[in-house]
């Protein structure tokens, strides 16, 4: 499987619906999926039982697929369900028992990208961690290791100097002003920018009337057009709909050129929108 999708498919707050979205979103022709092994939010054993389930019924291995789940800091948990670790280990055991849980969950022996769901309470705990991440790199378990929620630059620096960081996923969206500082800094280091809430949380750029413009000369709906102005940006989106059109809908976005009649000043205001 390449190590660069277009597309993500999201499975936060999918509770016991997880498994079946899962499988229609992979039979939708999404090919990389996202989870952590944080009940609070996501059932990560039911992205693995709808990982048995494609291989067994419809013959989609795991290894045609893109990978993706997260070791969550004990700040980012429930108290009252399930820890995947015991929070009074030292965080590089933390970081292996939540791996080897996750492994276990998702019916795998790799990861093509595993994340440090946020940065922990100092920046010695957040190298911790991220040297645990880079042993399972070493090992040859992980193929990408990276951080999510991380909106600071300078952490990325600091972990780059130990290893550069491969993946960050963070909000690309209009409340945060596009997260200028770090994508330009992922953009700039290529590093793989994904990024979630981005139609959610993106209302005034779905009406922006030159996005719209766009959307309908390119025969696109307004979320295709997000979706697209995203990937061209170089950002790679998450979709996390339980829509099957909608799913189908995402996926092709992918192949889909923006259609300018020849009015590139349409493409120029939207990129001028996101970037003031």
């Amino acid at each position: 499987m390449a190590l660069n999708p277009k597309i993500v498919y999201g499975t936060a707050w999918k509770k016991d619906r997880t498994a079946g979205l899962v499988v229609k979103a992979i039979l939708s022709g999404f090919r990389a999926i996202d989870t952590a092994c944080q009940p609070k939010h996501y059932h990560e054993d039911l992205v693995g039982e709808a990982l048995v389930q494609l291989e067994k019924e419809h013959n989609i291995k795991r290894e045609d697929l893109f990978l993706q789940t997260k070791y969550t800091p004990i700040a980012g948990h429930d108290l009252s369900k399930p820890i995947p670790y015991d929070p009074s280990e030292p965080i590089s055991s933390q970081v292996l028992t939540s791996f080897r849980k996750s492994l276990s969950n998702l019916h795998t022996t790799y990861l093509d990208s595993y994340l440090l769901h946020s940065p922990l309470p100092t920046i010695e705990q957040t190298l911790e961690a991220w040297h645990a991440m880079m042993q399972l790199q070493d090992e040859g378990q992980v193929r990408l290791i990276g951080v999510s929620n991380t909106y600071d630059v300078r952490v990325l620096a600091a972990l780059g100097k130990a290893r550069k960081v491969q993946v960050v996923q963070n909000r690309w969206y209009e409340g945060n002003g596009w997260d200028q500082k770090v994508f330009n800094y992922c953009k700039d280091a290529e590093i793989m920018y994904q990024s979630f809430w981005t139609l959610s949380g993106s209302p005034s750029l779905l009406v922006h009337p030159a996005l719209v413009q766009i959307g309908k000369f390119s025969k696109m709906s307004v979320a295709q057009a997000v979706f697209k102005l995203a990937q061209i940006e170089g950002v790679v989106p998450l979709s996390g709909t339980t829509n099957e059109v909608h799913m189908r809908e995402d996926v092709a976005v992918e192949h889909m050129p923006f259609d300018l009649k020849g009015s590139e000043e349409l493409l120029e205001a939207v990129r001028k929108f996101i970037s003031e």
